[in-house]
């Protein structure tokens, strides 16, 4: 894989990259290309799932992710790498991470060790180090259980080469067959290291001096949150509410089980003594209702100065992941998102909000239109809501449609006539999430060749949708709103 800049255009039309063909690999079929997102991330070729090690060092935010570079399905996991110096146009790096004796590399976290805990490098010059899950495929296919243990990896050069620790597995697995996804944090109060890691049905806390060495502390959520699948790549971190009170929230994806079934990400809002994670009530909430957001964890490391919460997901569902009708490359990322907390009267909601410099990434191009003629399927929609229900719709002349629409209790998206939708039994659907008393003031919504994203004022609720379109959006219609369009910036 070269190195290559990702930039704007209404469609993009140079695939980047091209990975060695397999047999098992689909042979590309006419108008791939058309679906690739001109403004997310994508592998420049083959597969991708899971983001891991979302990292900002040096001026650079680091985007790995699950990887395998030789076909578009599923297969022996990578870490694959990108960095971005604004969150928006992203530069391909050589995968990371390759699989060696003790597995594959499975999902994980990277932190930068500025104390140089672990001794991987200096105070002046701190390592970055990865952590990640080791899946042994020939202790799975002998139907042993304790085929997944965590590893560590460090990078003395902004994360362009990697040294595993020669000490590895860092924690071996007890006897339990999800033992995954480790998620690593530096824990001021206590100066020592968190992990928080999936364990079947639950999440597994722990704690380090070094990174090396981990002493478990508790559980938590076995009796707790939706328990319709095995959770997964869970997180941990801080965020402070509107009023100036601090919380931890907890993220834990979970498949099946989701909102509209297969794959969805599920948070917890509590309290972590370092130790035991202590949740404020009970309630199952969704940091998307749609069916396209999975496995999203946070950069760790971002500067004080800046202070945010930076978010990504996998926009696809484990539901149809693997048949989508790309060839060339599969799955992309969200948009990256700034997570915060708010205290209500239904308790502290989590809200999503489109990171900023994702503003400097369009220009305006009409307002006020209720009927827009579109030459693509790359813009964004802002849409003011004069009325308790409303809809838009997104068409072409071969008769494909996605719409959104909203009342007092519901937002829908409904992709049952979005063009190619026979790959899978399940795709064809209308999703809605429930409003919970939300008033509906604003919609911002993000088209990308073959994804929507819908945001709710700006956060308080999210929907993210795949489509297929047989040819690209030419018109957009909506009803009880005023609507402004955004078109992408060429640079």
């Amino acid at each position: 894989m070269r190195n290559t800049t990702l930039t704007f255009g209404l469609v993009l039309t140079i695939l980047i990259g091209c990975a060695p063909k397999t047999q098992e690999q689909v042979v590309e079929q006419s108008g791939d290309s058309q679906y690739r997102p001109a403004y997310h991330f994508t592998p420049a070729s083959g597969w991708m799932n899971d983001p891991n090690g979302l990292v900002y060092f040096e001026g650079e935010y680091h985007l790995f992710y699950q990887h395998y570079p030789d076909s578009n399905i599923w297969g022996p996991m990578h870490w694959g790498h990108a960095v971005s110096t604004d969150l928006v146009h992203w530069e391909h790096l050589p995968i990371a991470l390759y699989p060696d004796s003790l597995g594959y590399i499975f999902s994980g976290s990277a932190v930068v060790d500025w104390q140089n805990t672990a001794g991987f490098g200096t105070e002046e010059s701190p390592a970055m180090v990865a952590m990640y899950t080791y899946h042994d495929p020939i202790g799975e296919r002998n139907n042993t259980i304790d085929f997944q243990t965590q590893g560590i990896a460090y990078s003395l050069d902004k994360g362009r080469t990697w040294t595993k620790y020669e000490g590895n597995p860092v924690i071996p697995n007890p006897g339990i067959r999800d033992f995954r996804d480790p998620k690593v944090s530096w824990n001021s109060e206590t100066e020592e290291w968190n992990l928080i890691l999936a364990v079947k049905d639950h999440v597994n806390l722990y704690s380090s001096p070094n990174l090396k060495e981990w002493t478990h502390q508790s559980e938590f959520g076995v009796d707790l949150g939706a328990h319709g699948g095995v959770w997964e790549c869970p997180d941990l971190f801080q965020l402070t509410d509107q009023n100036g009170v601090t919380k931890w929230v907890m993220l834990v994806s979970i498949n099946p089980g989701g909102p509209q079934g297969g794959s969805a990400t599920q948070y917890f809002v509590g309290d972590f003594d370092g130790s035991v994670f202590t949740p404020l009530g009970s309630a199952i909430r969704w940091i998307d209702y749609g069916a396209d957001n999975y496995a999203g964890v946070t950069f760790s490391d971002v500067p004080e100065e800046d202070g945010r919460r930076l978010f990504i997901g996998w926009m696809s569902n484990w539901q149809y992941a693997n048949i989508v009708p790309t060839y060339e490359w599969r799955s992309a990322m969200t948009i990256p998102r700034e997570l915060k907390i708010q205290n209500t009267e239904n308790g502290y909601l989590l809200r999503s909000v489109p990171v900023g410099e994702m503003e400097s990434a369009f220009t305006i191009e009409g307002a006020n239109g209720e009927l827009i003629n579109v030459s693509g399927s790359v813009f964004k929609l802002g849409m003011t809501i004069e009325s308790s229900t409303g809809a838009m719709v997104l068409s072409n002349d071969v008769g494909d449609s996605l719409i959104v629409s909203y009342d007092e209790n519901y937002l829908t998206i409904n992709r049952e006539q979005a063009g190619k939708v026979a790959f899978s039994d399940v795709f064809a659907a209308s999703h809605q999430a429930p409003l919970n008393g939300i008033e509906v003031k604003s919609l911002d919504v993000y088209v990308d060749n073959s994804s929507v994203e819908v945001f709710v004022n700006n956060g308080d609720l999210v929907m993210t949708d795949l489509f297929f379109f047989e040819q690209p959006v030419s018109k957009v219609k909506t009803s009880g709103s005023t609507l402004v369009t955004y078109l992408p910036n060429e640079d």
